[in-house]
Protein backbone atom coordinates (compact mmCIF):
# COMPACT_ATOMS: atom_id res chain seq x y z
CA UNK A 1 0.00 0.00 0.00
CA UNK A 2 1.22 3.72 -1.34
CA UNK A 3 2.34 6.01 2.22
CA UNK A 4 -0.14 8.88 1.89
CA UNK A 5 1.62 11.92 1.08
CA UNK A 6 2.24 14.80 3.67
CA UNK A 7 -0.61 17.40 3.58
CA UNK A 8 -0.31 20.25 6.10
CA UNK A 9 -4.31 21.11 5.48
CA UNK A 10 -4.38 22.95 2.32
CA UNK A 11 -5.13 20.32 -0.10
CA UNK A 12 -3.15 18.60 -2.31
CA UNK A 13 -5.54 18.47 -5.73
CA UNK A 14 -6.71 21.58 -7.34
CA UNK A 15 -7.95 22.61 -10.49
CA UNK A 16 -7.36 26.12 -12.00
CA UNK A 17 -4.13 28.87 -11.21
CA UNK A 18 -3.29 29.30 -7.83
CA UNK A 19 -1.61 32.25 -6.34
CA UNK A 20 0.12 31.82 -3.17
CA UNK A 21 -1.02 29.97 -0.20
CA UNK A 22 -0.25 32.36 2.69
CA UNK A 23 -0.71 35.63 1.67
CA UNK A 24 1.74 38.52 2.77
CA UNK A 25 -0.71 39.73 6.07
CA UNK A 26 -0.40 36.34 7.11
CA UNK A 27 -3.71 34.65 6.33
CA UNK A 28 -4.11 31.89 4.42
CA UNK A 29 -5.77 32.30 0.55
CA UNK A 30 -8.82 31.06 1.07
CA UNK A 31 -12.45 32.42 0.36
CA UNK A 32 -15.00 31.10 2.16
CA UNK A 33 -18.51 31.34 0.15
CA UNK A 34 -21.97 29.11 0.87
CA UNK A 35 -22.29 30.20 4.26
CA UNK A 36 -25.47 31.46 6.31
CA UNK A 37 -26.13 34.51 8.47
CA UNK A 38 -26.12 31.62 11.57
CA UNK A 39 -22.51 31.13 10.80
CA UNK A 40 -21.28 34.67 11.28
CA UNK A 41 -19.84 35.94 14.74
CA UNK A 42 -20.19 39.29 15.10
CA UNK A 43 -17.65 39.80 18.46
CA UNK A 44 -15.28 37.41 16.52
CA UNK A 45 -15.49 39.85 13.42
CA UNK A 46 -14.99 42.60 15.34
CA UNK A 47 -11.99 41.44 17.18
CA UNK A 48 -10.08 40.40 14.41
CA UNK A 49 -11.01 43.60 12.17
CA UNK A 50 -8.28 46.26 11.47
CA UNK A 51 -8.51 49.07 13.39
CA UNK A 52 -9.91 51.24 11.06
CA UNK A 53 -12.94 49.30 10.01
CA UNK A 54 -13.58 48.90 13.33
CA UNK A 55 -13.41 52.14 14.42
CA UNK A 56 -15.72 53.41 11.11
CA UNK A 57 -18.38 50.15 12.53
CA UNK A 58 -17.87 51.98 16.06
CA UNK A 59 -18.65 55.46 14.23
CA UNK A 60 -21.62 54.75 11.95
CA UNK A 61 -23.49 52.23 14.14
CA UNK A 62 -23.26 55.16 16.99
CA UNK A 63 -24.97 58.03 14.99
CA UNK A 64 -27.14 55.68 13.00
CA UNK A 65 -28.53 54.50 16.47
CA UNK A 66 -29.07 58.05 17.40
CA UNK A 67 -30.52 59.10 13.83
CA UNK A 68 -33.23 56.02 14.71
CA UNK A 69 -33.87 57.42 17.69
CA UNK A 70 -34.52 61.03 16.93
CA UNK A 71 -37.22 59.86 14.23
CA UNK A 72 -38.84 58.31 16.90
CA UNK A 73 -38.89 61.40 18.83
CA UNK A 74 -39.86 62.95 16.19
CA UNK A 75 -42.57 60.57 15.70
CA UNK A 76 -44.15 61.14 19.14
CA UNK A 77 -43.90 64.91 18.94
CA UNK A 78 -41.09 66.99 19.48
CA UNK A 79 -42.95 68.98 21.75
CA UNK A 80 -42.93 66.40 24.16
CA UNK A 81 -38.77 67.39 24.33
CA UNK A 82 -38.30 70.03 26.23
CA UNK A 83 -35.39 72.18 25.00
CA UNK A 84 -35.59 71.14 21.18
CA UNK A 85 -37.55 74.02 20.22
CA UNK A 86 -36.19 75.64 16.88
CA UNK A 87 -37.31 77.86 14.32
CA UNK A 88 -37.23 75.11 11.61
CA UNK A 89 -37.81 71.60 11.73
CA UNK A 90 -34.18 70.48 10.56
CA UNK A 91 -32.92 72.48 13.79
CA UNK A 92 -35.64 70.35 15.73
CA UNK A 93 -34.78 66.98 14.53
CA UNK A 94 -30.58 67.60 14.97
CA UNK A 95 -31.81 68.81 18.45
CA UNK A 96 -33.25 65.67 19.39
CA UNK A 97 -30.20 64.00 18.06
CA UNK A 98 -28.18 65.68 20.55
CA UNK A 99 -30.91 64.26 23.07
CA UNK A 100 -30.46 60.85 21.65
CA UNK A 101 -27.34 60.80 22.37
CA UNK A 102 -27.55 62.60 25.88
CA UNK A 103 -29.92 59.49 26.85
CA UNK A 104 -28.05 56.77 24.59
CA UNK A 105 -24.72 58.02 26.73
CA UNK A 106 -26.82 58.42 30.23
CA UNK A 107 -25.10 61.46 30.17
CA UNK A 108 -28.05 63.69 30.77
CA UNK A 109 -27.40 67.72 30.92
CA UNK A 110 -30.60 68.84 32.24
CA UNK A 111 -31.22 71.10 29.04
CA UNK A 112 -33.55 68.59 27.42
CA UNK A 113 -36.02 66.28 28.84
CA UNK A 114 -38.73 64.33 28.07
CA UNK A 115 -42.48 64.83 29.18
CA UNK A 116 -45.20 62.52 28.99
CA UNK A 117 -45.56 58.47 28.88
CA UNK A 118 -44.43 57.92 25.44
CA UNK A 119 -41.57 60.00 25.36
CA UNK A 120 -40.54 58.60 28.83
CA UNK A 121 -40.78 55.25 27.71
CA UNK A 122 -38.51 55.95 24.93
CA UNK A 123 -35.94 57.70 26.81
CA UNK A 124 -36.13 54.31 28.95
CA UNK A 125 -35.33 51.92 26.49
CA UNK A 126 -32.71 53.94 24.70
CA UNK A 127 -31.09 54.40 27.89
CA UNK A 128 -31.16 50.22 28.77
CA UNK A 129 -29.97 50.31 24.71
CA UNK A 130 -27.45 52.44 25.45
CA UNK A 131 -25.90 50.77 28.90
CA UNK A 132 -25.65 47.35 27.02
CA UNK A 133 -23.94 48.72 23.92
CA UNK A 134 -21.24 50.55 25.90
CA UNK A 135 -21.09 47.61 27.99
CA UNK A 136 -20.32 45.43 24.86
CA UNK A 137 -18.11 48.09 23.10
CA UNK A 138 -16.14 48.65 26.27
CA UNK A 139 -15.53 44.75 26.58
CA UNK A 140 -14.21 44.76 22.09
CA UNK A 141 -12.16 47.48 23.07
CA UNK A 142 -10.86 45.71 26.15
CA UNK A 143 -10.38 42.43 23.81
CA UNK A 144 -8.61 44.05 21.17
CA UNK A 145 -5.91 45.59 23.21
CA UNK A 146 -5.34 42.70 25.60
CA UNK A 147 -5.31 40.30 22.76
CA UNK A 148 -1.78 38.66 22.45
CA UNK A 149 -0.25 38.98 18.79
CA UNK A 150 2.83 38.11 17.13
CA UNK A 151 4.10 41.08 15.25
CA UNK A 152 7.11 39.95 13.84
CA UNK A 153 8.99 41.15 11.08
CA UNK A 154 10.43 38.98 8.09
CA UNK A 155 12.90 39.71 5.57
CA UNK A 156 11.54 40.99 2.26
CA UNK A 157 13.40 37.84 0.44
CA UNK A 158 14.57 34.85 0.99
CA UNK A 159 18.04 34.01 0.50
CA UNK A 160 20.35 31.48 -0.92
CA UNK A 161 23.60 31.66 0.55
CA UNK A 162 27.01 30.06 1.22
CA UNK A 163 26.76 27.75 3.99
CA UNK A 164 29.81 25.67 5.97
CA UNK A 165 31.23 23.92 2.62
CA UNK A 166 27.94 24.58 0.71
CA UNK A 167 24.95 26.49 0.51
CA UNK A 168 21.68 27.36 2.07
CA UNK A 169 18.15 28.39 2.20
CA UNK A 170 17.67 31.72 4.42
CA UNK A 171 15.41 34.07 5.51
CA UNK A 172 15.33 36.27 8.75
CA UNK A 173 12.85 37.57 11.55
CA UNK A 174 13.04 40.27 13.91
CA UNK A 175 10.62 41.05 16.78
CA UNK A 176 9.48 44.45 15.75
CA UNK A 177 7.58 44.86 19.72
CA UNK A 178 9.36 45.71 22.81
CA UNK A 179 7.90 42.93 24.40
CA UNK A 180 9.98 39.74 25.07
CA UNK A 181 9.53 36.62 22.91
CA UNK A 182 10.94 33.40 24.10
CA UNK A 183 11.12 29.55 23.66
CA UNK A 184 10.14 30.01 19.41
CA UNK A 185 9.65 27.28 17.42
CA UNK A 186 9.83 27.34 13.32
CA UNK A 187 8.38 24.80 10.82
CA UNK A 188 9.48 25.29 6.95
CA UNK A 189 7.73 23.75 4.64
CA UNK A 190 8.01 23.41 0.69
CA UNK A 191 5.33 23.82 -1.07
CA UNK A 192 5.66 22.27 -5.24
CA UNK A 193 3.05 21.81 -7.61
CA UNK A 194 3.32 19.20 -10.13
CA UNK A 195 1.61 17.01 -12.34
CA UNK A 196 -0.25 13.94 -11.49
CA UNK A 197 -3.00 11.68 -13.00
CA UNK A 198 -3.13 14.86 -15.92
CA UNK A 199 -4.12 17.31 -13.22
CA UNK A 200 -1.98 19.59 -11.16
CA UNK A 201 -1.18 18.52 -7.42
CA UNK A 202 0.28 20.27 -4.58
CA UNK A 203 3.28 18.38 -2.78
CA UNK A 204 4.20 19.68 1.09
CA UNK A 205 7.99 18.97 1.65
CA UNK A 206 9.45 19.68 5.57
CA UNK A 207 12.72 21.58 5.25
CA UNK A 208 14.97 20.25 7.83
CA UNK A 209 16.12 23.56 9.71
CA UNK A 210 19.77 23.77 10.76
CA UNK A 211 18.08 25.12 14.18
CA UNK A 212 14.42 25.05 14.79
CA UNK A 213 14.02 26.72 17.73
CA UNK A 214 15.68 29.90 19.99
CA UNK A 215 15.21 30.45 23.66
CA UNK A 216 14.34 34.14 22.89
CA UNK A 217 14.25 36.76 20.39
CA UNK A 218 16.06 39.59 21.47
CA UNK A 219 18.16 40.32 18.35
CA UNK A 220 17.44 38.45 14.46
CA UNK A 221 16.86 35.08 14.28
CA UNK A 222 18.32 33.61 10.88
CA UNK A 223 16.55 30.76 9.77
CA UNK A 224 18.70 28.04 8.00
CA UNK A 225 17.81 24.87 5.59
CA UNK A 226 21.22 23.35 4.83
CA UNK A 227 20.89 22.29 1.20
CA UNK A 228 22.93 18.82 1.19
CA UNK A 229 21.69 15.47 -0.15
CA UNK A 230 19.07 14.48 1.99
CA UNK A 231 17.51 18.46 0.89
CA UNK A 232 14.32 18.13 -1.44
CA UNK A 233 16.18 21.39 -2.87
CA UNK A 234 19.43 19.26 -3.97
CA UNK A 235 20.25 20.32 -7.27
CA UNK A 236 17.43 22.58 -8.30
CA UNK A 237 17.93 25.79 -9.90
CA UNK A 238 15.75 29.41 -9.92
CA UNK A 239 14.21 27.72 -13.18
CA UNK A 240 13.32 24.28 -11.51
CA UNK A 241 11.28 26.21 -8.58
CA UNK A 242 9.28 28.41 -11.17
CA UNK A 243 8.22 25.52 -12.89
CA UNK A 244 7.23 23.89 -9.84
CA UNK A 245 5.67 26.85 -8.84
CA UNK A 246 7.79 27.00 -5.51
CA UNK A 247 6.58 28.49 -2.09
CA UNK A 248 8.45 28.24 0.89
CA UNK A 249 6.10 28.95 4.08
CA UNK A 250 7.41 29.65 7.50
CA UNK A 251 5.30 28.80 10.66
CA UNK A 252 6.57 30.30 14.00
CA UNK A 253 5.02 29.87 17.79
CA UNK A 254 6.64 31.35 20.43
CA UNK A 255 5.74 32.91 24.18
CA UNK A 256 4.36 35.97 24.78
CA UNK A 257 6.53 37.11 28.12
CA UNK A 258 4.05 40.51 28.55
CA UNK A 259 0.79 38.10 27.95
CA UNK A 260 1.72 35.20 29.60
CA UNK A 261 0.13 33.30 26.28
CA UNK A 262 1.43 31.52 23.36
CA UNK A 263 1.27 33.31 19.78
CA UNK A 264 1.81 32.27 15.98
CA UNK A 265 2.35 33.81 12.89
CA UNK A 266 2.93 32.74 9.02
CA UNK A 267 4.56 33.94 6.31
CA UNK A 268 5.36 32.71 2.80
CA UNK A 269 7.55 33.47 -0.25
CA UNK A 270 7.27 32.41 -3.62
CA UNK A 271 10.23 31.36 -6.22
CA UNK A 272 10.50 34.72 -7.39
CA UNK A 273 10.82 36.15 -4.07
CA UNK A 274 14.38 34.16 -3.04
CA UNK A 275 17.27 35.65 -4.47
CA UNK A 276 20.66 33.35 -5.16
CA UNK A 277 24.07 34.32 -4.32
CA UNK A 278 23.62 36.68 -1.51
CA UNK A 279 24.08 36.84 2.25
CA UNK A 280 22.40 39.30 5.40
CA UNK A 281 23.72 42.10 6.51
CA UNK A 282 24.68 42.53 9.98
CA UNK A 283 21.45 44.50 11.24
CA UNK A 284 22.67 45.17 15.43
CA UNK A 285 25.61 47.11 16.39
CA UNK A 286 27.59 48.13 20.24
CA UNK A 287 26.80 51.64 20.96
CA UNK A 288 30.14 52.86 23.15
CA UNK A 289 28.31 52.37 26.58
CA UNK A 290 28.55 48.68 25.50
CA UNK A 291 24.84 47.73 24.78
CA UNK A 292 23.87 46.01 21.86
CA UNK A 293 21.29 48.07 19.71
CA UNK A 294 19.36 46.44 16.88
CA UNK A 295 18.09 48.31 13.91
CA UNK A 296 14.02 46.40 13.58
CA UNK A 297 14.09 48.34 9.60
CA UNK A 298 17.22 46.79 8.80
CA UNK A 299 15.93 43.03 8.57
CA UNK A 300 15.71 42.94 4.87
CA UNK A 301 19.10 43.96 4.47
CA UNK A 302 21.50 42.07 2.01
CA UNK A 303 24.98 41.80 0.50
CA UNK A 304 25.20 40.31 -3.21
CA UNK A 305 28.25 37.57 -3.06
CA UNK A 306 28.00 37.39 -6.79
CA UNK A 307 26.65 39.48 -9.87
CA UNK A 308 22.75 39.37 -9.64
CA UNK A 309 22.97 38.43 -12.74
CA UNK A 310 24.62 35.17 -12.23
CA UNK A 311 23.22 34.65 -9.26
CA UNK A 312 20.22 34.23 -10.17
CA UNK A 313 21.18 31.81 -13.21
CA UNK A 314 23.01 29.96 -10.37
CA UNK A 315 22.25 26.08 -9.75
CA UNK A 316 22.40 24.86 -6.10
CA UNK A 317 25.49 22.34 -5.91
Amino acid sequence: MNKPTFDPGLTQQYTGALKRAINKNGQFNVRRTGGTWRDVHLYLFLINVSWPVFLGIVVSAYLLLNVIFAGIYAAVGMENIHGTEAPNAELRFLNAIFFSAHTLSTVGYGNMWPSGPAANTVAAIEALIGLMVFAIGTGLLFGRFSRPSARLGFSHRMLVAPYMDGRSLQCRIVNRRTNNMINLQARVLLMTVEGGNGLPQRRFTPLELERDQVLFLALTWTIVHPIDEKSPLFGKTAADLERLQAEIMILISGFDDTFGQTVHTRFSYRYDEIVWGAKFAPAFEIDREGTLVIEVDRVSEIEHIAPPGKALDAGLP
